[in-house]
């Protein structure tokens, strides 16, 4: 089997996403010993025993809530954000007609004829297929 010569080793190419995900489990880790405490200590409060059956639930009520309120929150930011980029939202990408304006007005400053420039892709493309 032929390797790649070219390609990033595992870490350096997956390092933001194995730093994400250790510091995930790192919180969440901390977050049940956390909640653990608290739990033993309400149930020493109250006279009564520590039970596993009523910590899961609570933990994992507790887990979602967070997810909820912080973790997607920022997870629909960003790819909200992203979508909304992709498909050229208005908020997210100006109209070309716009961008071909400032471009206008900045080459007009500068003493160049903007009409110099149009189709002059179109013009090398066709040019470029008439040579194949």
């Amino acid at each position: 089997m032929a390797e790649r010569r070219n390609r990033p080793r595992f870490f350096t190419a997956y390092s933001f996403g194995i730093v994400t995900g250790a510091l995930f489990l790192l919180s969440w880790a901390g977050q049940f010993v956390f909640q653990l405490i608290e739990q033993r200590n309400d149930a020493a409060e109250h006279g009564q025993a520590f039970e596993w059956s009523q910590f899961f639930p609570a933990f994992f009520s507790s887990t979602l809530e967070n997810w909820q309120s912080e973790f997607l929150q920022l997870v629909w930011q960003a790819a909200g954000l992203a979508l909304f980029f992709f498909w050229g939202s208005s908020q997210s990408k100006e109209g070309d007609e716009r961008v071909e304006a400032k471009i206008d007005r900045l080459l007009i400053e500068r003493g160049i004829d903007p009409a110099e420039f149009e189709y002059r892709e179109e013009r090398e493309a066709e040019h470029e297929e008439h040579q194949a």
